[in-house]
């Protein structure tokens, strides 16, 4: 039987989550919120996105919530002391691929400064057990080879944005074996995660996102890279994950100082972006209209990678994780989400309640 996050462990412990007011983070937030634990939030001033799904859902209620920049090691450490947190789950982040194209030195500055900020004030902070730095798929040197990474492989990047991603890794890694190996400071995992969708996701430059304001605004969407591949999956997978990852990176019985875990779908039920917007088009009667852009004309200007697979049989081995829904369902679960939305159904409630399904499963 396949597991969910142990209410047990999460209950009265006080996690400290960056990025909480992101779309990942305001998932992350509400399941840990249900879980029991005390959540306390740390992000940039002002809404990730507008519309933005930490605002919309009301979920500041549930989030004791602190703003700042995770490089200002001043407003770090002063959310530390106050905390206390038992563990650390750092989601900030810039994460889009091509804005790392426009703004390359600020993505690369957040993405890695950023993790060893926050691994600084872990170090002189003596209640954290547990870190969790979420990365990415991308973070793996990409070879466009059919089979999937697994965690032991080499870091990359052709990008900023991935490039970023590998060195936050190996950033990761490095202070880890430097400063929390001999078991005197907390235990530092990182996890990474294929491409994420679910509801209230209102980012530029992402497919499922792009396809609501069309068909919203009755507008024509331009899609590139219809034959990319990419780990499609629901966005209380990889959280659930992460958060089961934690679980047994706390309760190990000896610690060698770093481990990584990949979540994704299982290998074989990805999807190319042409199969999702199909998916998304029959659920809501054929809209919005798409023009596919064609492939040669995107082979000079490419950037992003046409396969991307991540093997998680780890996660699947030693968590007894595996995703509860395939490619189709997470796909409409997200696109009835919108739907409901623009309908003008609450969004809290459609976040809470499956969120709630989800960990009674």
């Amino acid at each position: 039987m396949v597991k969910v996050p142990n209410h047990a462990f999460w209950k009265g412990k006080t996690v400290l989550l960056t990025g909480h007011t992101g779309f990942k983070g305001a998932w992350a937030s509400l399941m840990l919120h249900e879980l029991g634990a005390k959540v306390v939030g740390f992000s940039l001033p002002g809404p990730v996105t507008t519309p933005d799904l930490y605002g919309a859902a009301g979920l500041s209620r549930f989030v004791d919530d602190h703003r700042g920049d995770v490089r200002d090691e001043s407003a770090l450490l002063k959310v530390f002391n106050l905390a206390q947190p038992d563990v650390v789950l750092h989601m900030a982040a810039q994460p889009l691929v091509r804005l790392g194209l426009v703004e390359p030195i600020e993505t690369l500055d957040v993405n890695i400064m950023g993790v060893a900020k926050i691994l600084m004030a872990c170090k002189a902070q003596p209640s954290v057990r547990v870190v969790a730095i979420v990365t990415s798929d991308k973070c793996y040197e990409n070879r466009e080879r059919v089979w999937p990474y697994r965690e032991d492989e080499a870091m990359g990047g052709k990008d900023p944005y991935s490039a970023s991603k590998g060195c936050a890794e190996i950033v990761t890694s490095a202070f880890a074996r430097s400063f929390f190996s001999d078991g005197s400071g907390p235990r530092v995992i990182s996890v990474r995660a294929g491409n994420v969708i679910g509801g209230g996701d209102w980012a530029e430059d992402r497919l499922i996102p792009d396809l609501v304001r069309a068909y919203q605004n009755s507008n024509e969407v331009e899609i590139r890279s219809p034959s990319a591949v990419r780990p499609w999956q629901h966005v209380l997978e990889p959280v659930s994950g992460y958060l089961m990852a934690i679980e047994n990176t706390a309760g190990r019985a000896s610690w060698s100082g770093f481990d990584s875990w990949n979540f994704g779908p299982t290998p074989g039920g990805e999807m190319t972006v042409a199969e999702v917007v199909s998916v998304f088009q029959n659920i809501v009667g054929g809209l919005p209209k798409v023009n596919f852009a064609k492939e040669a004309e995107l082979q000079s200007q490419r950037k992003e990678a046409g396969i991307l697979r991540v093997d998680p049989t780890k996660a699947k081995v030693e968590l007894n994780w595996s995703p509860r829904w395939d490619n189709e369902t997470a796909i409409k679960l997200t696109t009835e989400w919108y739907v409901n939305v623009l309908r003008g159904q609450d969004a809290f409630d459609l976040v809470s309640s499956e969120v709630k399904s989800f960990l009674a499963c």
